[in-house]
């Protein structure tokens, strides 16, 4: 493509590489034992292979800058389960979603989500909230504890998914 910058200024134009790559957002809480961070890092993997540029963030850490949200054509979402909700970093992120969704960039977008608990698991119930984002791909992984072999390999899955998706709407 030719830079029409530089056309615009009676220069030699230079040609510009304009990313095709999507653009995918792990946001994740995790702190203590690290199991989502685990579980983030590999659906990260799975959106790489899939050739996707991909940002970990963990919420933990800081609050996500929401005006950052519409560089991203996909977005992944992963909390622990406290008290049979999502941690309160991930809700203040929907939160902000929420407060900024009518503004440009922030349309609907695929999504996928995982969890890791320590017994029961019912924070799951509430990633019903994650339905106003866009469209779930996959299931919901859910660890028990650290994750396992089998439950790394199905995050990994979920985000090669999620890229495939992510890249027919791009």
């Amino acid at each position: 493509m030719i830079c029409l910058s530089c056309v615009d200024m009676n220069i030699n134009p230079c040609v510009r590489i304009y990313s095709t790559m999507v653009k995918a957002l792990v946001l994740y809480h995790s702190q203590e034992h690290g199991n989502t961070k685990k579980m983030a890092e590999a659906v990260a993997e799975g959106l790489r292979k899939e050739g996707c540029e991909v940002t970990l963030h963990n919420a933990n850490q800081e609050r996500f800058p929401i005006e950052d949200y519409p560089k991203y054509d996909c977005v992944a979402l992963g909390s622990p389960d406290y008290y049979s909700y999502m941690a309160g970093t991930v809700k203040t992120f929907l939160d902000d979603w929420y407060i900024s969704r009518n503004k440009p960039g922030y349309h609907v977008r695929p999504y996928a989500a995982f969890l890791s608990h320590g017994g029961g698991g019912r924070a799951k119930e509430s990633f019903s909230l994650f339905t106003r984002l866009g469209s779930q791909v996959g299931k919901i992984v859910t660890s028990y504890g650290s994750p396992s072999e089998e439950i790394l390999e199905e995050c990994i899955k979920l985000g090669a998914d999620l890229a495939k998706t992510a890249s027919k709407t791009h």
